[in-house]
């Protein structure tokens, strides 16, 4: 069974949520085993937004945009995300900022 805050947010719903998004620069293998691949990659509270969780990114500037949720972090609690960006100079100069971002897809549940 999901968690509650899955739930509200996972009935492949069409509305925005409002959520705090930082970047992070750290090549390599994400906790579902993926790449980390700039324009795709974004990490999550697997309790809020599940690994394999497609999302939409709004008001994160050139960094907008469709993600799959691949990776979690220790650091990441709640209405988080953590967008994967290639150049470190670059995620450091992303800070922490509002996004608004919606569920577009579901991983299918583990049996």
């Amino acid at each position: 069974m999901l968690a509650a805050p899955v739930m509200g947010l996972c009935d492949r719903n069409k509305g925005w949520l409002n959520f705090t998004a930082s970047a992070y620069s750290a090549d390599g293998r994400t906790a579902s085993g993926k790449q980390t691949r700039e324009g795709r990659t974004v990490a999550a509270d697997p309790s809020v937004l599940p690994v394999g969780t497609r999302i939409e990114v709004a008001d994160a500037g050139p960094y907008s945009g469709e993600y799959v949720v691949h990776d979690t972090g220790p650091k990441i609690k709640g209405r988080e995300i953590d967008i994967f960006i290639d150049k470190r100079s670059e995620a450091r100069q992303f800070g922490r900022k509002p996004v608004r971002v919606r569920v577009i897809d579901l991983p299918e549940p583990k049996r």
